[in-house]
């Protein structure tokens, strides 16, 4: 008898169904499907790797029928055939278990649980140490001391306590809590009416299942008190049927489970056979196919992201160029790479390339450190002068690395994929190198699903592999203790940087054969992919601000704050904070006594702008101070202070973000500063885009569409008076006011005239009459009739918006005229509220959407044409409906013209537009002159 010290009894049948479910459709050369396969050997090859076991066996079912059938016919009937693509795999992962040399265990009329549960048994009983590798909470029975469950979704070892935490009871009464409550996928049928929760309740407070159901008549709920009493054999049926056998034959005995080192002849062979390459490397660099199973992995081993058959894989690290150009070998031989870039800043026109992460097939991945220090004293690096830490030995210098990456990371002949590629390209064309061609899985899921979730690598990991990642803070901390990533160890480097690689890789597969199925190629590959290099070109050229001008523009506003501040007081009658708004509230509706004072649940008054805005508009002067002081007060806040902070030390420019997915409607979105909210329609705002300048020769040209949405609208709902408005040039507010309100186009009144401006505008937004008689300082009443009349004027519109709603409810999202679809969540909320605001959204998607991939349109195009013209101007901003360009003084009027043309035909040859696109030129020395 062999000394037995720990033994792993791996469930395998569960995990092939979580193989084959968690990774991408993937086939050996003869076209057998294996991506089940290959989770399995991936997962054996973390197990030998890293366990200290002396006995390991995998245990399968070998058939659906077993005597629990016998006892109850319709045990497990309502489960459905494997997919097609799994059949084949079963036999394999058999293969796959002789090759690694594994003892395997199954036997006909059991299941696998039972044998699992026999030889945990036996070997306890032997006093050895059992771990059981599964998810399955039907094996949660078996815990107990010395036996122990590890889940291989997180590696996380399930023990009493997390069996109590699961069911509610300790393990030796997991079975009859399932005895009560059943279980739906095995189709046991337990008590109807009694889950999970009540039947622990009931366990625990008469103590087993005999006892409660003996003592049925003294439940006090009639229901309950009932289906005990007339189930009771059912729920001892599920009883016997849930629970494990354990005392079943050992044959093999457990000796037989000894773990063996494989044949590196017999197991390559198979490997070879499968057409794992990676894996095969894999395990050359382990010397797992020669040492054997149980040895340790070597320094550059295996490093794995979350415990065997977890969904992460076999991570190195390379540290070598002989590693590396293996590595870049079988890149260029596959066709096809994930690339990641770990860096120390979020800001990418200042991060410093810590390191590159490659992978080439899913659950295989590589980190090559490149920029990691030993933390000096106070945990941090400083890189000036007074550096308190030093590269780590072992890491390949980074311009060797990037010199021998680059032919890669260019060649058109191979795919580079990346989550978020933005950010990886702007830091990498720091460093002299380029991506492409690429593909972005960031982008492609917001292409598929944009507006239905968050679109980053962990939320979509979570959502289509059912993959928990690696948190940057299980790395590099939290709090006072969080650092940079080039002072993270490099095997917990290693962990979070390849499974980056790895994830984005196996996301990839998921997500690309998507876009022909749900027909939005195009949009994918003519909208969104080919802006990054454009979003990236913006971003690294930044735009110049004139400091010294923010500064006094700081002063000025500090200034008349303070003037306010002090009109405020006098008006209230005594000093108090100004921007707190529980002290505001009380001067205004306890001091001053105004109408309209509401509580919120923390018991002090709401004093929103909405509230501000109505008692201004109701005559009373302090509330109308109040709202001056804090447009001054976000002003200097957010832009005149801010800006200066982030003017980059070494361009001297301010480098917004762009974020490409993260608007339902294609909108990008400014951030790290927002350059997109400055005001424009009031002198304060403009006074911050002075300072916002041309270098020394250049000018800034600003070409911005006019009425963009407006004339979509009248394109979507096919409104002839307004098309050929807009054809004949128009003005289009003064028509509408003439058609609702039925007064002359010539010499209008200008009030009238911007009355039906915000009709108009409006309506695209879904606008209530409450929202337009609140915007006019108008009875509810008379806005109501307004848009009455504009709906009688123009019904085209009114047909538009049922359409979409009607389509929104129908699909779940909207339709750009491009086929970008804007998903529309809380189209069927039950909350009337959510539901109105969806229904406004879907009204507007569609025009604020095709507004959005025109100037995607015209971004994609103006930068090659600009080229072809040898002109030098440089894309700076999008602002909307808006470009900014810095352009040679002596180039301003070819720029502008080819610009302009460019927007203008942006939809074609795609979409022929029933009206004209129109774009405003302007230009100056700074921004606001350049409108």
């Amino acid at each position: 008898m062999t000394e037995t010290k720990h033994v792993f009894l791996i469930d395998g049948s569960g995990f092939i169904f979580r193989a084959f479910y968690a990774l991408p459709p993937l086939t050996r050369p003869d076209g057998t499907p294996v991506n089940a396969v290959y989770g399995f050997a991936n997962m054996l090859v973390q197990l030998l790797s890293a366990t200290d076991a002396d006995h390991i066996a995998v245990v399968f079912d070998s058939a659906r029928k077993t005597f629990r059938n016998d006892i109850y016919p319709d045990y497990k009937a309502n489960r459905s055939e494997p997919p097609e693509e799994l059949v084949p795999q079963f036999p394999l992962v058999r293969e796959a278990t002789r090759a690694f040399n594994v003892a395997m265990l199954e036997k006909n009329g059991f299941e696998a649980d039972d044998l699992i549960a026999t030889y945990a048994r036996a070997a306890a009983d032997r006093g050895a140490r059992v771990t059981i590798v599964s998810s399955d909470k039907d094996l949660m029975q078996l815990v107990r001391p010395g036996v122990e469950m590890m889940d291989p979704k997180n590696n996380a070892i399930v023990g009493r306590e997390q069996v109590i935490e699961r069911f509610g009871v300790p393990p030796e009464k997991v079975v009859d809590v399932q005895a009560l409550a059943g279980d739906s996928t095995d189709n046991v049928p337990g008590i109807p009416g009694i889950g999970v929760k009540t039947a622990a309740q009931l366990i625990n407070e008469y103590g087993d299942l005999d006892t409660l159901l003996a003592r049925a008549d003294e439940i006090k709920q009639p229901k309950r008190r009932e289906l005990l009493t007339t189930k009771a054999d059912m729920a001892r049926l599920s009883r016997d049927l849930v629970r494990l056998k354990d005392d079943l034959p050992i044959d093999p005995p457990l000796d037989a489970l000894v773990v063996r080192k494989p044949d590196p002849t017999v197991l390559r062979a198979w490997l070879q056979d499968q057409g794992f390459r990676t894996l095969i490397q894999r395990l050359e660099q382990t010397h797992l196919a020669a040492a054997g199973a149980g040895s340790a992995a070597s320094e550059n081993g295996p490093k794995s992201g979350a415990g065997p058959g977890s969904g992460a894989g076999q991570y190195v690290l390379v540290r070598t160029e002989q590693d590396l150009a293996r590595w870049i070998e079988d890149a260029f031989a596959a066709g096809a790479v994930a690339v990641d870039t770990e860096t120390t800043s979020l800001d990418a026109m200042q991060a410093e390339l810590v390191g590159v992460s490659l992978a080439i097939e899913p659950c295989a991945a590589c980190y090559i450190p490149l920029g990691h220090h030993a933390p000096g004293s106070g945990g941090q690096l400083d890189l000036g002068d007074g550096a308190t830490g030093a590269l780590l030995d072992g890491q390949i210098p980074l311009a060797t690395a990037l010199a021998m990456l680059k032919p890669l990371l260019e060649d058109p002949g191979v795919l580079k994929i990346g989550q978020n590629v933005k950010y990886d390209a702007l830091v990498l064309s720091r460093y002299g190198l380029a991506i492409a061609p690429f593909d972005d899985t960031m982008i492609l899921s917001y292409v598929l699903e944009g507006g239905r979730h968050g679109h980053g690598m962990d939320e979509l990991a979570q959502l289509h592999l059912g993959y928990k990642t690696v948190s940057y803070a299980d790395v590099a901390g939290s709090g006072k203790s969080r650092v940079t990533f080039d002072l993270v160890p490099l095997d917990d480097a290693c962990r979070y940087a390849a499974e980056d690689a790895d994830i984005t890789l196996r996301l990839h597969r998921l997500l690309k054969p998507r876009l022909v199925t749900e027909r939005v190629t195009t949009v994918y590959e003519t909208l969104d992919r080919p802006l990054v290099p454009v979003i990236v070109g913006m971003e690294r050229a930044g735009v110049l601000v004139d400091q010294k001008e923010l500064e006094r523009l700081s002063g000025d506003f500090a200034g008349r704050m303070a003037a306010l501040e002090s009109d405020i007081h006098r008006l209230a009658g005594r000093s108090f904070s100004v921007a707190s708004p529980k002290q505001l509230g009380e001067v205004l509706f306890d001091d001053l006594g105004l109408p309209g004072g509401k509580t919120t649940k923390t018991g002090a008054y709401a004093t929103g702008a909405d509230i501000l805005e109505d008692l201004a508009a109701a005559g009373h002067d302090l509330p109308a101070r109040v709202l001056d002081w804090r447009q001054l007060q976000k002003l200097k806040s957010t832009y005149t202070d801010t800006l200066v902070s982030q003017i980059n030390p070494e361009t001297k420019r301010v480098h917004t973000s762009f974020a490409l997915a993260a608007t339902s409607t294609g909108r990008l979105a400014s951030s790290d500063p927002n350059l997109q909210n400055i005001p424009i329609r009031t002198e304060e705002g403009r006074k911050i885009r002075r300072a916002f300048v041309a270098s020394k020769g250049k000018v800034l040209l600003s070409v911005d569409y006019s009425q963009i949405e407006l004339r979509l609208l009248a394109h979507v709902a096919g409104i002839d008076a307004l098309v050929e408005a807009f054809r004949d040039g128009i003005d289009i507010h003064a028509l509408t006011a003439s058609q609702v309100f039925g007064v002359p186009v010539k010499d209008m009144d200008p009030l009238v005239r911007r009355q039906a401006k915000a009709i108009n505008f409006g309506i695209i937004y879904g606008i209530s009459p409450f929202g337009l008689a609140r915007q006019l300082g108008i009875p509810q009443g008379e806005a109501k009739a307004y848009i009455e009349a504009y709906f009688e004027r123009y019904p085209g519109i009114r047909d538009y918006m049922e359409r979409m709603k009607d389509f929104a409810r129908d699909n779940g999202y909207v339709l750009t005229v491009f086929g970008r679809k804007c998903h529309v969540p809380g189209i069927r909320d039950k909350n009337p509220a959510m539901r109105n605001f969806s229904e406004r959204a879907a009204i507007n998607a569609p025009l604020q959407g095709t507004a959005a991939d025109i100037i995607r349109r015209a971004m994609i195009r103006v930068v090659p044409v600009l080229a072809a013209r040898k002109l030098k101007a440089e894309l700076l901003l999008q602002v909307h409906d808006e470009l900014l360009f810095e352009v040679p003084e002596s180039e301003i009027d070819e720029t502008a013209g080819v610009v302009k043309s460019v927007m203008e035909k942006a939809p074609l040859p795609a979409v022929a537009l029933s009206v004209p696109l129109v774009a405003d030129v302007g230009y100056g020395p700074n921004w606001a002159d350049a409108h």
